[in-house]
């Protein structure tokens, strides 16, 4: 049945797609450059269509060599993810998952300790960073949770939470506001195209707008550490409800103003397709829902 499976070249071609480098493929599969073109050949011959455009810069997929790679890349994938529930040890139960240092610092990693209860012999990796991860050409992670502006139709997309910025402050430095002495902190929020966030729009939003003439800025780079200034009373700073939900929760921020908020993106969590019925991913992205259902509850 499968006697005439091209695997070799299969195997070549996921790389050097993935990898978009026939040296970086060779380099991989410990092969010469040499070889994974002429597998790559043997594999256009057989299909009749170019799978990459070759230039002096190097490979780029076709619309057909797209095509082609995400269907491989998923299918090896299954194949590698299937082979592991026959080695020895905790293998088959480690994921990575990939997120941004802000949700991991505020809302992931204080919920992990009921995870690990819930699932004890998971093993979950958290890998942070504020780029986005190709998840159909970088297998090493397994889970993202972005927050977008919509779906990406190439990936499984689950839901989590609808963002909503808007200002919050120690309770002791609302109770002793003065709007002659304000002291904002600003962020650059990272958010896709299609939002937009920023002190000028909550300004106008709730006709406060001489607050950006009189107030001196707090600038930070980092979303976590903006929070942690405003928890520290050094000022007021415009805050997805997400992020700030526990700090709400144990009274070290409250909200000014909470009438007034400016739209965000949502959270979603995103794998490649099919991976979200595997046993482990599956509970995982169960556990993501019921704790994000519970924390949009607590923030509203």
């Amino acid at each position: 049945m499968f006697s005439s499976l091209p695997l070799n070249a299969l195997r070549s071609f996921e790389a050097a797609a993935r990898l978009t480098s026939f040296k970086a493929a060779a380099e991989e599969l410990s092969v010469t450059p040499g070889a994974i073109s002429h597998q790559v050949k043997v594999l256009e011959t057989r299909l009749g269509t170019l799978l990459f455009e070759r230039s002096a810069q190097g490979v780029r997929l076709t619309e057909q060599g797209e095509r082609l790679y995400r269907q491989t890349h998923g299918a090896l994938l299954d194949i590698s993810r299937s082979l592991e529930h026959f080695l020895p040890g905790t293998a088959s139960q480690s994921l990575t998952l990939s997120t941004t240092p802000g949700l991991a610092a505020a809302w992931l990693i204080p919920r992990l300790g009921d995870f690990y209860r819930a699932f004890e012999a998971f093993n979950l990796r958290i890998d942070t960073g504020n780029e986005l991860v190709d998840l159909l050409r970088d297998s090493s992670i397994d889970l993202a949770i972005r927050a977008v502006s919509h779906t990406d139709p190439k990936l499984f997309n689950l839901p989590l939470m609808e963002e909503r910025f808007a200002v919050y402050a120690a309770p002791e430095v609302l109770a002793a506001m003065a709007v002659e002495q304000l002291q904002l902190i600003d962020l650059r929020w990272q958010v896709p195209q299609g939002c937009s966030i920023s002190w000028q729009l909550w300004c106008e939003a709730a006709g406060c707008q001489d607050w950006l003439e009189r107030a001196r800025m707090r600038e930070f780079d980092d979303e976590h550490f903006a929070l942690s200034a405003a928890v520290a009373g050094q000022g007021l700073v415009l805050a997805s409800n997400v992020l700030v939900a526990d700090s709400v929760q144990r009274g070290e921020l409250a909200a000014f103003r909470p009438d007034v908020s400016l739209p965000g993106p949502r959270y979603m969590a995103v794998c490649v397709p099919g991976r979200e019925r595997q046993p482990h991913m599956k509970a995982l992205l169960a556990w993501l829902a019921e704790v994000a259902a519970a924390t949009i509850t607590e923030a509203r």
